[in-house]
This record gives C-alpha cells, structure tokens and sequence, in this order.
C-alpha cells in the first residue's frame, strides 16, 4: 500500500525533528492502516536513568481511559443489565452530590456524554483497597452542581469514577479485574498496565515537568490516585496495544481472534453526538465516551489525555479503517500530536490541514461581560483589565494539580469569535480558546469554560 510507505517516511523523518522542537523526552506511535501497523518510537522514559524508548515501551494514557471505561458500561447496554437513560441511582442508591433534584435525576448516558452538571475534578484520595471507588462515590455528596442535568457540556472526571463504580456493581468485581477480564486479555494487549505494580514488569515511561526555571525534569509521582483509574489516573500501555483497542471499535465489535466484544448497535452509539461542545477549537460534540472532532464534512471520535507529565491521543477514521495512537511523557506533545494526526487525514481522506488559532484580535470591546473570578476545584481563574484597555487571564493551580507541579499562568486575552477569546501566549504549545458563557443576571457571564465550565464567582 503506498499510503503505508508514504506515511512511515514522513513518520522516520519528521517525527524526531517534532520531538526536539518540542522538548518531548519520549514519543512512541502506532498507525493501524486497515491490516497495515506503522510504530516508532524515539527518546527517553526517564532522563533519571536515561532508558531508551522503544515501540514495547508502555506510557500512561490518561483520560483516553475513558473510552474504555464507556466500553465496559456498554458492554453492560448489550447484555440488558443497563439502560442509558437509567437514574444512576438506580444502580447506586447511595449516589448524590450536593444538589438532592439533581442527584435524583443524573442518568448513565449523562455521565458518559460529561453533561451531569456537577464539578468533575474531584480527585481525593480514597485508597489503595477495593473499597476505593464505593468510598469515592460517598465523598461526592458534597459536589456542587455547576449546571441542570443535561443543559450542557462540562468535562467530568468524577462522573467517570461513578461509571467504573457502577461497572463494579454490575460486575461484582474491582474495575481494574473487571477492565483486564472484559478488554485487556481478550484483546491480546500484552503490554498494558493497570496500576504501577504491573507497569513495573514492562519498560515504562516516567512523566516528566516543567520546572519553575523552564527545565524538563521527572515527576516525583508516577501516578494518581486509585479511585482516579476508571476516568484516567492510571492505565498504561504501548502505541501498539492502545492502537489494538482503537481496532475494536474500527471492527465493529470484534477482535482480533474473531471474538465480539461489543455489539455493532453499541459502537456506533458511542459515536452518535450527545452533546455539543462549546465552540473552543477542541471538538463539536461528544458521543458516549468519543470526543466528535469534524473537519472537511466528516466527523471521526477519537480521545484525548493527559496525566502527570504524560499525554495520549487516539483517533480513528472508521470509513478507512484507520487508527491513530500516539504517546509522550512530558514537553509539549500536542503540537506533534496534531502534526502527525494531520498528515495521516491528509493522505488516507483527503482531508486539509486544521487552522491553528492565531493571537491577533484586538483587545475585546465589551470586557465587562468577561471581566471576574472563576473557580473550579483544580484554579482560580481571574480576567481583569489594564488601564491601556487590554484584557489580562491569571490562573492560580489549587488542590491536588498545585500539589502535582502545575504552574501559574498568566495571559492576554483578545478577541477571536464573538464570545470566545484567545490567549496570546500559548500554554503546552496550544493557544486554547475561552468561552465565556451564559448570564449572571447582570450581563455577566455565568461561566468560563475551556472544556470544563468553571462558575464565576464574584458578586
């Protein structure tokens, strides 16, 4: 196939320049192209001990996880131990965060499409035992609800949690057991941990930070939390066995050995828009677990993560056959990311190369609307004006992402889409449009949101 060759060249010879220009300690990537597997990998896994990448070499995949999480709850759909449009409550009576109308109300496909409402970056500690999850699940209690069940998109990391809880009720097992005996072992992925104890026994990437002083330096932390692993904080894996998974779902259900995992009806449910995403350059929609990313008339799913000092993207294309994974620990990977995502949808689909945001907006004219305080669990986020008339972004880390390393930051804002603004400095390699939206009442907006909606704050 002259697809393979051509990719594999732009892959061996573009690849390490992408890494270096974007102080990425270690990349690994496998392309699936319908039968056809390119991999390659480059770098270090940890500049500690100067171990060497290779294509067998497993990094955590962060929130990518949660498409395995959906995975298993719509595996559940199929045997009819399930409904989407259940009350999580049914299942779990206990559940509820400090809204008693929306507790009652939040269902899974809710859940599974980020659109219950209450604050997501949750990440308490709740254990190393089996217990972990049914111990989360009963600290949300307190959980602020930012919006109405279903009014709009938020993304949720806690809601993943209450899915691998539910998994585990349905399943009476630990989601770790439930997520190896349901997906790993029968898809034949070999090199995938689930928790530090198993990444030990492969070759594994370490995350890797910027400092204060702009180096790149290893975490002291390999990973988060337990009760974090249905939504992101833990699984790790090669290129090749996430690209595995990403075949799953290209061949409708099935294995690679023959044996259906997932209904064909449940694969393409998953891909089916629930919600639509603000317009923030990310997504336009978001299925049941998929991020929809559309360019050119077509809409392909595909995930996202990012954990300490790692990130992951999956994308497929599942009217050629293609799947596309990609993983690095530490830098700012997304730039190669995107790079790399956009020459494969060039030379499989025709499909043209994603406009990057450029920062070249006058200052806002009605800063009013956007000017306050935002909070989430995880920053503070404040828009203010200077006397010369621009508009400034300073975000404060708080609770466990301050305790992890990240850094503030500190912007200027201009204008880009009539309530979307764009900051000038870019953060990871990605300048990230900002939503603002809704009304306070006094023409104010409600909510910043940048894929997550944070509540102003300010009176």
């Amino acid at each position: 196939m002259a697809q393979v060759e051509t990719i594999r060249t732009w892959v061996e010879r573009r690849m390490p320049e992408l890494v270096a220009t974007h102080r990425v300690p270690a990349l690994s990537l496998a392309i699936g192209l319908g039968d056809e597997t390119i991999e390659f990998a480059t770098g270090i896994l940890n500049r500690a001990t100067g171990v060497e990448a290779t294509t067998d070499a497993v990094f955590q995949i962060g929130s990518v996880t949660k498409v395995f999480t959906a995975t298993l709850v719509m595996q559940l759909v199929d045997e009819g131990l399930l409904g989407l449009d259940q009350a999580v409550r049914d299942i779990l009576p206990g559940f509820r965060v400090a809204d008693a109308d929306a507790s009652a109300r939040i269902t899974v496909r809710q859940l599974l499409s980020h659109s219950s409402g209450f604050e997501g970056d949750v990440f308490v500690d709740t254990g190393a035992g089996d217990d972990n999850l049914e111990r989360y699940v009963d600290i949300l209690a307190g959980t602020p609800q930012l919006f109405a069940p279903g009014e709009m998109f938020s993304y949720n990391n806690a809601g993943f949690s209450t899915l691998g809880r539910l998994v585990e009720v349905l399943r009476g097992a630990p989601y770790d057991r439930v997520l190896r005996e349901r997906l790993l072992d029968p898809l034949g992925l070999r090199h995938a941990a689930v928790d530090a104890e198993e990444a030990i026994l492969h070759r594994t990437a370490v995350g890797h930070l910027r400092t204060a002083a702009g180096d790149i330096a290893p975490t002291t932390v390999w990973s988060m939390e337990r009760s974090g692993s249905p939504a992101g904080s833990r699984l790790a894996m090669s290129a090749r066995d996430l690209l595995g998974f990403g075949r799953l779902h290209l061949a409708g259900g099935v294995a690679a050995d023959g044996s259906r995992l997932l209904s064909t009806a449940s694969v393409e449910d998953m891909r089916r828009p629930q919600v639509r995403l603000p317009d923030i350059d990310q997504g336009v929609a978001w299925g049941l677990g998929w991020e929809l990313f559309a360019r050119d008339g077509r809409v392909f799913p595909g995930h996202d993560g990012n954990t300490i000092g790692q990130s992951a993207c999956l994308r497929l294309l599942p009217e050629e056959g293609v799947a596309v994974a990609v993983l690095a620990n530490g830098g700012d990977p997304h730039p190669v990311f995107a790079e790399l995502v956009d020459d494969v949808l060039r030379e499989v689909a025709g499909v043209g190369q994603k406009e990057t945001p450029a920062a070249s907006g006058p200052a806002p004219h009605d800063a009013g609307r956007f000017m306050g305080r935002y909070e989430s669990s995880t920053a503070i986020t404040t828009i203010s004006r200077t006397d010369d008339g621009r508009l400034w972004l300073d975000r404060t880390p708080r609770g466990v992402v301050a305790d992890l390393g990240d850094l503030p930051y500190r912007t200027e804002l201009v204008s880009w889409r009539d309530d979307v603004l764009l900051p000038v400095d870019p953060e990871g390699g990605v300048r990230q449009p900002i939503a603002f939206l809704g009304d306070d009442g006094t023409g104010r907006a409600a909510h910043l949101h940048t894929g997550r909606a944070d509540r102003r704050m300010d009176s």
